[in-house]
Protein backbone atom coordinates (compact mmCIF):
# COMPACT_ATOMS: atom_id res chain seq x y z
CA UNK A 1 0.00 0.00 0.00
CA UNK A 2 1.44 3.47 -0.95
CA UNK A 3 2.67 5.40 1.65
CA UNK A 4 2.22 9.17 0.93
CA UNK A 5 4.35 10.49 3.91
CA UNK A 6 7.27 8.48 2.14
CA UNK A 7 6.21 9.70 -1.27
CA UNK A 8 6.02 13.06 -0.22
CA UNK A 9 9.60 12.24 1.42
CA UNK A 10 10.87 10.93 -1.82
CA UNK A 11 10.25 13.65 -3.90
CA UNK A 12 10.03 16.72 -1.64
CA UNK A 13 6.46 17.77 -2.66
CA UNK A 14 6.27 19.63 0.68
CA UNK A 15 2.81 18.21 1.52
CA UNK A 16 4.13 17.43 5.40
CA UNK A 17 6.50 20.66 5.61
CA UNK A 18 2.92 22.52 4.91
CA UNK A 19 0.90 20.74 6.54
CA UNK A 20 3.52 21.13 9.79
CA UNK A 21 3.48 25.12 9.30
CA UNK A 22 -0.49 25.37 9.44
CA UNK A 23 -0.69 23.16 12.53
CA UNK A 24 1.93 25.44 14.22
CA UNK A 25 -0.23 27.89 14.06
CA UNK A 26 -3.36 26.01 15.93
CA UNK A 27 -3.66 28.52 18.56
CA UNK A 28 -5.08 30.94 16.18
CA UNK A 29 -8.12 28.48 16.51
CA UNK A 30 -7.60 26.37 19.91
CA UNK A 31 -5.85 26.68 22.84
CA UNK A 32 -5.22 22.88 23.14
CA UNK A 33 -2.10 21.12 22.59
CA UNK A 34 -3.38 18.96 19.96
CA UNK A 35 -2.45 20.33 16.74
CA UNK A 36 -5.60 21.96 14.79
CA UNK A 37 -6.13 21.04 11.06
CA UNK A 38 -9.81 21.58 9.43
CA UNK A 39 -10.43 18.84 7.01
CA UNK A 40 -10.85 21.12 4.29
CA UNK A 41 -6.95 22.14 4.58
CA UNK A 42 -6.16 18.78 4.71
CA UNK A 43 -7.59 18.36 1.10
CA UNK A 44 -6.44 20.76 -0.29
CA UNK A 45 -2.98 20.67 0.35
CA UNK A 46 -2.97 16.89 -0.14
CA UNK A 47 -4.46 17.57 -3.53
CA UNK A 48 -1.95 20.84 -4.48
CA UNK A 49 0.67 18.25 -2.76
CA UNK A 50 0.24 15.41 -4.71
CA UNK A 51 -1.30 16.78 -8.03
CA UNK A 52 -4.78 14.94 -6.97
CA UNK A 53 -8.37 15.68 -8.07
CA UNK A 54 -10.13 17.28 -5.73
CA UNK A 55 -13.65 15.27 -5.52
CA UNK A 56 -14.51 16.38 -2.02
CA UNK A 57 -17.69 19.14 -3.24
CA UNK A 58 -18.49 16.45 -5.41
CA UNK A 59 -20.03 14.63 -1.95
CA UNK A 60 -18.82 10.95 -3.74
CA UNK A 61 -17.42 8.42 -2.48
CA UNK A 62 -13.82 9.48 -2.32
CA UNK A 63 -12.25 12.98 -1.50
CA UNK A 64 -9.67 12.80 -3.64
CA UNK A 65 -8.46 10.85 -6.85
CA UNK A 66 -5.01 10.12 -8.39
CA UNK A 67 -5.20 8.34 -12.06
CA UNK A 68 -7.11 5.32 -11.35
CA UNK A 69 -6.93 5.52 -7.24
CA UNK A 70 -9.86 6.90 -4.79
CA UNK A 71 -8.55 8.48 -1.94
CA UNK A 72 -10.57 9.24 1.03
CA UNK A 73 -8.96 11.52 3.16
CA UNK A 74 -9.25 11.75 7.06
CA UNK A 75 -7.88 13.75 9.64
CA UNK A 76 -9.35 13.47 13.51
CA UNK A 77 -7.84 13.67 17.41
CA UNK A 78 -6.81 10.14 18.65
CA UNK A 79 -5.28 9.95 21.73
CA UNK A 80 -5.28 6.01 21.96
CA UNK A 81 -4.60 3.61 19.17
CA UNK A 82 -8.13 3.68 17.24
CA UNK A 83 -11.07 6.38 16.22
CA UNK A 84 -14.40 6.09 15.39
CA UNK A 85 -15.21 8.12 12.27
CA UNK A 86 -17.78 8.91 10.41
CA UNK A 87 -17.78 7.67 6.47
CA UNK A 88 -21.24 8.16 5.10
CA UNK A 89 -24.41 10.53 5.91
CA UNK A 90 -27.68 8.98 5.07
CA UNK A 91 -29.56 12.20 6.21
CA UNK A 92 -32.20 12.28 2.92
CA UNK A 93 -32.91 8.48 4.32
CA UNK A 94 -33.75 8.74 7.75
CA UNK A 95 -37.19 7.70 7.35
CA UNK A 96 -36.96 5.15 5.01
CA UNK A 97 -34.30 3.34 7.39
CA UNK A 98 -35.98 4.03 10.15
CA UNK A 99 -39.26 1.85 8.82
CA UNK A 100 -37.17 -1.32 8.67
CA UNK A 101 -38.00 -4.24 10.81
CA UNK A 102 -35.05 -5.67 12.36
CA UNK A 103 -31.61 -4.71 13.31
CA UNK A 104 -29.90 -7.29 10.02
CA UNK A 105 -32.08 -5.57 7.55
CA UNK A 106 -30.58 -2.31 8.74
CA UNK A 107 -27.45 -3.13 8.56
CA UNK A 108 -27.62 -5.14 5.35
CA UNK A 109 -29.43 -1.50 4.13
CA UNK A 110 -26.79 0.39 5.47
CA UNK A 111 -24.09 -1.92 3.55
CA UNK A 112 -25.59 -1.75 0.64
CA UNK A 113 -26.01 2.05 0.38
CA UNK A 114 -22.75 2.98 1.70
CA UNK A 115 -21.46 -0.30 -1.61
CA UNK A 116 -23.58 2.04 -4.04
CA UNK A 117 -22.26 4.95 -3.38
CA UNK A 118 -18.73 3.61 -3.79
CA UNK A 119 -19.59 1.88 -7.19
CA UNK A 120 -20.81 4.88 -8.33
CA UNK A 121 -17.78 6.96 -7.79
CA UNK A 122 -15.66 3.85 -9.43
CA UNK A 123 -17.51 4.21 -12.48
CA UNK A 124 -18.15 8.08 -12.08
CA UNK A 125 -14.46 8.49 -11.96
CA UNK A 126 -13.33 5.16 -13.20
CA UNK A 127 -11.49 4.15 -9.82
CA UNK A 128 -10.09 0.72 -9.91
CA UNK A 129 -8.31 0.82 -6.04
CA UNK A 130 -9.10 3.12 -3.11
CA UNK A 131 -7.55 3.42 0.25
CA UNK A 132 -7.69 5.96 3.18
CA UNK A 133 -5.14 8.28 3.83
CA UNK A 134 -5.09 9.37 7.82
CA UNK A 135 -3.44 11.79 9.92
CA UNK A 136 -4.26 11.47 13.37
CA UNK A 137 -3.90 14.17 15.94
CA UNK A 138 -2.34 13.61 19.43
CA UNK A 139 -0.54 16.10 21.92
CA UNK A 140 1.92 18.18 19.80
CA UNK A 141 2.37 15.53 17.39
CA UNK A 142 0.60 14.28 13.55
CA UNK A 143 0.66 10.92 12.93
CA UNK A 144 0.08 9.38 8.80
CA UNK A 145 -1.10 6.14 7.94
CA UNK A 146 -2.98 4.67 5.34
CA UNK A 147 -5.41 1.97 5.69
CA UNK A 148 -8.20 -0.47 3.28
CA UNK A 149 -10.75 1.03 1.78
CA UNK A 150 -13.29 -1.40 0.57
CA UNK A 151 -16.85 -2.65 0.07
CA UNK A 152 -18.65 -3.75 3.53
CA UNK A 153 -18.96 -7.66 3.06
CA UNK A 154 -22.46 -7.83 3.18
CA UNK A 155 -22.37 -11.54 3.20
CA UNK A 156 -20.08 -11.69 6.60
CA UNK A 157 -21.99 -9.21 8.55
CA UNK A 158 -22.41 -10.42 12.54
CA UNK A 159 -21.77 -9.47 15.31
CA UNK A 160 -25.16 -6.91 14.80
CA UNK A 161 -26.25 -5.04 17.92
CA UNK A 162 -28.35 -2.37 18.17
CA UNK A 163 -28.68 0.00 21.29
CA UNK A 164 -30.87 3.12 21.50
CA UNK A 165 -28.35 5.27 20.26
CA UNK A 166 -26.38 3.04 17.35
CA UNK A 167 -26.28 -0.02 15.96
CA UNK A 168 -22.86 -1.62 15.83
CA UNK A 169 -21.69 -4.68 13.36
CA UNK A 170 -18.84 -5.93 11.72
CA UNK A 171 -17.95 -7.93 7.94
CA UNK A 172 -14.79 -9.43 9.77
CA UNK A 173 -12.58 -6.98 8.44
CA UNK A 174 -14.03 -3.09 9.82
CA UNK A 175 -16.13 -2.79 12.61
CA UNK A 176 -19.44 -0.50 11.76
CA UNK A 177 -21.76 2.09 13.68
CA UNK A 178 -24.81 3.47 12.70
CA UNK A 179 -25.91 6.50 15.03
CA UNK A 180 -29.85 6.41 14.86
CA UNK A 181 -30.34 10.00 15.98
CA UNK A 182 -27.71 11.50 12.76
CA UNK A 183 -27.88 8.83 10.65
CA UNK A 184 -24.01 8.75 10.02
CA UNK A 185 -22.33 5.74 9.65
CA UNK A 186 -19.15 5.23 11.28
CA UNK A 187 -16.40 3.27 11.10
CA UNK A 188 -13.30 2.48 13.36
CA UNK A 189 -9.81 3.36 12.68
CA UNK A 190 -6.64 1.51 14.34
CA UNK A 191 -3.28 3.17 13.84
CA UNK A 192 -1.43 0.69 12.65
CA UNK A 193 2.04 -0.05 14.42
CA UNK A 194 3.87 0.82 10.99
CA UNK A 195 3.30 4.69 11.05
CA UNK A 196 5.12 7.96 10.30
CA UNK A 197 4.93 10.49 13.04
CA UNK A 198 5.90 14.51 13.34
CA UNK A 199 6.47 16.77 15.86
CA UNK A 200 4.75 19.75 16.24
CA UNK A 201 5.83 23.15 18.17
CA UNK A 202 2.59 24.99 18.29
CA UNK A 203 3.67 28.85 18.36
CA UNK A 204 2.57 30.54 21.35
CA UNK A 205 1.79 33.95 19.70
CA UNK A 206 0.45 33.18 16.09
CA UNK A 207 -0.68 36.62 15.61
CA UNK A 208 3.15 37.98 15.82
CA UNK A 209 4.47 35.86 12.66
CA UNK A 210 1.62 37.06 10.67
CA UNK A 211 2.40 40.52 11.36
CA UNK A 212 5.76 40.18 10.58
CA UNK A 213 4.63 38.50 7.18
CA UNK A 214 1.90 40.65 6.68
CA UNK A 215 3.64 42.69 3.45
CA UNK A 216 4.12 39.57 1.82
CA UNK A 217 0.59 38.62 2.51
CA UNK A 218 -1.05 41.74 1.67
CA UNK A 219 0.77 41.75 -1.73
CA UNK A 220 0.14 38.29 -2.55
CA UNK A 221 -1.98 37.94 -5.65
CA UNK A 222 -5.57 36.37 -5.18
CA UNK A 223 -6.31 32.95 -7.28
CA UNK A 224 -9.43 33.74 -9.53
CA UNK A 225 -12.35 31.86 -8.21
CA UNK A 226 -15.55 30.63 -10.40
CA UNK A 227 -18.40 32.81 -10.41
CA UNK A 228 -22.21 31.21 -9.84
CA UNK A 229 -23.90 31.96 -13.13
CA UNK A 230 -20.98 32.75 -15.06
CA UNK A 231 -18.41 30.14 -14.77
CA UNK A 232 -20.85 27.46 -13.53
CA UNK A 233 -24.36 26.73 -13.30
CA UNK A 234 -26.29 23.80 -11.37
CA UNK A 235 -29.27 21.96 -12.90
CA UNK A 236 -31.73 19.95 -11.39
CA UNK A 237 -32.51 16.42 -12.79
CA UNK A 238 -35.77 16.35 -10.73
CA UNK A 239 -39.44 18.58 -11.11
CA UNK A 240 -41.54 19.33 -8.27
CA UNK A 241 -45.06 18.80 -7.65
CA UNK A 242 -46.88 20.16 -4.61
CA UNK A 243 -42.85 20.78 -3.29
CA UNK A 244 -42.38 17.16 -3.69
CA UNK A 245 -39.53 16.34 -6.16
CA UNK A 246 -39.80 13.76 -8.46
CA UNK A 247 -38.57 12.50 -12.10
CA UNK A 248 -41.37 12.59 -14.13
CA UNK A 249 -41.99 9.01 -16.01
CA UNK A 250 -42.86 10.62 -19.42
CA UNK A 251 -40.05 13.41 -19.74
CA UNK A 252 -36.89 14.30 -18.72
CA UNK A 253 -34.54 11.76 -17.86
CA UNK A 254 -37.67 9.22 -18.60
CA UNK A 255 -38.39 10.72 -21.85
CA UNK A 256 -37.87 7.50 -23.80
CA UNK A 257 -40.95 6.31 -22.15
CA UNK A 258 -43.34 9.05 -23.31
CA UNK A 259 -45.68 8.25 -25.65
CA UNK A 260 -46.93 8.88 -29.30
CA UNK A 261 -43.80 7.62 -31.17
CA UNK A 262 -41.72 5.04 -30.69
CA UNK A 263 -38.52 5.89 -28.63
CA UNK A 264 -35.21 4.10 -28.07
CA UNK A 265 -34.31 3.55 -24.26
CA UNK A 266 -31.95 6.74 -23.10
CA UNK A 267 -33.62 9.11 -25.75
CA UNK A 268 -33.62 11.78 -22.76
CA UNK A 269 -32.66 15.26 -21.78
CA UNK A 270 -31.64 17.37 -18.72
CA UNK A 271 -34.22 19.90 -18.08
CA UNK A 272 -33.02 23.90 -17.92
CA UNK A 273 -35.57 25.76 -15.90
CA UNK A 274 -36.68 28.98 -17.05
CA UNK A 275 -35.03 31.05 -14.31
CA UNK A 276 -31.23 29.55 -15.41
CA UNK A 277 -32.06 31.61 -18.78
CA UNK A 278 -33.28 34.67 -16.83
CA UNK A 279 -30.51 35.16 -14.42
CA UNK A 280 -27.82 33.37 -16.59
CA UNK A 281 -28.38 34.93 -19.96
CA UNK A 282 -24.72 34.24 -21.38
CA UNK A 283 -23.87 31.11 -19.85
CA UNK A 284 -25.28 28.57 -22.37
CA UNK A 285 -24.40 29.24 -26.50
CA UNK A 286 -27.48 30.12 -28.38
CA UNK A 287 -30.15 27.40 -28.77
CA UNK A 288 -29.09 24.81 -31.45
CA UNK A 289 -25.64 25.33 -31.37
CA UNK A 290 -23.33 22.37 -31.19
CA UNK A 291 -20.95 23.07 -27.91
CA UNK A 292 -18.84 19.95 -26.13
CA UNK A 293 -19.24 18.85 -22.92
CA UNK A 294 -17.01 16.88 -21.17
CA UNK A 295 -17.29 14.14 -18.37
CA UNK A 296 -15.35 13.28 -15.93
CA UNK A 297 -13.89 10.04 -17.39
CA UNK A 298 -12.62 12.62 -20.30
CA UNK A 299 -15.57 11.45 -22.30
CA UNK A 300 -16.31 14.38 -24.98
CA UNK A 301 -20.20 14.77 -25.64
CA UNK A 302 -22.01 16.94 -28.39
CA UNK A 303 -24.28 18.50 -26.74
CA UNK A 304 -26.78 21.80 -27.56
CA UNK A 305 -29.74 23.85 -26.22
CA UNK A 306 -33.26 21.90 -27.71
CA UNK A 307 -36.68 22.62 -27.56
CA UNK A 308 -39.38 25.91 -26.72
CA UNK A 309 -37.37 28.66 -24.38
CA UNK A 310 -34.17 26.30 -24.72
CA UNK A 311 -35.30 24.43 -21.90
CA UNK A 312 -33.91 21.05 -23.10
CA UNK A 313 -29.76 19.85 -23.04
CA UNK A 314 -29.73 17.10 -25.32
CA UNK A 315 -26.41 15.16 -26.85
CA UNK A 316 -25.85 13.96 -30.48
CA UNK A 317 -26.41 10.92 -30.26
CA UNK A 318 -28.80 11.41 -27.65
CA UNK A 319 -27.34 7.77 -26.18
CA UNK A 320 -24.65 9.65 -25.26
CA UNK A 321 -25.60 11.77 -22.79
CA UNK A 322 -28.16 8.85 -21.83
CA UNK A 323 -24.95 6.56 -21.13
CA UNK A 324 -23.04 8.83 -18.61
CA UNK A 325 -26.89 10.03 -16.90
CA UNK A 326 -28.39 6.31 -17.16
CA UNK A 327 -25.68 3.63 -17.35
CA UNK A 328 -22.51 5.52 -15.63
CA UNK A 329 -23.97 7.56 -12.33
CA UNK A 330 -27.32 6.10 -11.95
CA UNK A 331 -26.47 2.59 -13.03
CA UNK A 332 -29.24 1.81 -14.20
CA UNK A 333 -30.69 -1.41 -16.02
CA UNK A 334 -32.33 -0.85 -19.28
CA UNK A 335 -35.79 0.07 -19.52
CA UNK A 336 -35.81 1.05 -16.00
CA UNK A 337 -37.09 4.43 -15.12
CA UNK A 338 -35.25 7.34 -13.20
CA UNK A 339 -36.68 7.93 -9.89
CA UNK A 340 -36.04 10.75 -7.48
CA UNK A 341 -35.81 7.56 -4.63
CA UNK A 342 -33.21 6.02 -6.86
CA UNK A 343 -31.06 9.71 -6.73
CA UNK A 344 -31.14 10.09 -3.40
CA UNK A 345 -30.32 7.05 -2.58
CA UNK A 346 -27.13 7.78 -4.27
CA UNK A 347 -26.88 11.14 -2.27
CA UNK A 348 -27.43 13.09 -5.81
CA UNK A 349 -29.76 15.08 -7.71
CA UNK A 350 -28.21 17.58 -10.10
CA UNK A 351 -25.41 18.29 -12.26
CA UNK A 352 -22.77 20.91 -12.45
CA UNK A 353 -22.16 22.51 -15.70
CA UNK A 354 -18.33 24.58 -16.26
CA UNK A 355 -17.87 26.76 -18.94
CA UNK A 356 -14.45 26.40 -19.46
CA UNK A 357 -14.69 28.78 -22.57
CA UNK A 358 -17.40 29.56 -25.13
CA UNK A 359 -17.92 26.23 -26.37
CA UNK A 360 -16.29 24.10 -24.15
CA UNK A 361 -17.97 22.59 -20.78
CA UNK A 362 -17.49 20.17 -17.70
CA UNK A 363 -20.19 18.09 -16.35
CA UNK A 364 -20.37 16.70 -12.86
CA UNK A 365 -22.61 15.56 -10.85
CA UNK A 366 -23.35 17.48 -6.89
CA UNK A 367 -25.12 16.60 -3.68
CA UNK A 368 -28.77 17.18 -2.77
CA UNK A 369 -30.23 19.97 -2.78
CA UNK A 370 -27.52 21.99 -4.42
CA UNK A 371 -29.52 23.75 -7.11
CA UNK A 372 -31.66 25.37 -4.38
CA UNK A 373 -28.48 26.43 -3.26
CA UNK A 374 -27.50 27.59 -6.35
CA UNK A 375 -30.35 29.97 -7.39
CA UNK A 376 -30.32 31.40 -4.02
CA UNK A 377 -26.83 32.17 -4.55
CA UNK A 378 -27.40 34.16 -7.63
CA UNK A 379 -30.76 36.16 -7.33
Amino acid sequence: MISFYQLDKDKNLNYVKSLKIISSLSKLFSENSIPFLHYRIMENVFCDSFNAKNLSRSDTAYDAKIKNLGIGLKTFICDKDSSIQKIAEFNKDSGFLKKLKSDEELAITLANLRNERMALANDLYGITESLYHCIARANNKLIFFETDYEKINISNITNIKNTTKSLSFTDGINEYYFNHSKSVLQRKFYIPSQHSSIGINIIENPFEILLLLQNDILQTKNTESKTAGIDYVILPLYSKKDETKLVPEKSGLNQWNAGGRKRSWGELYVPIPIIIHKLCPSFFPAREKPFNLKTPLGENLCVKLCQDNAKALMSNPNTALAKWILQTTLRLKENELVTYERMRALGFDSVIINKENNLEYTIDIMPLNSYEKFIDKIQ
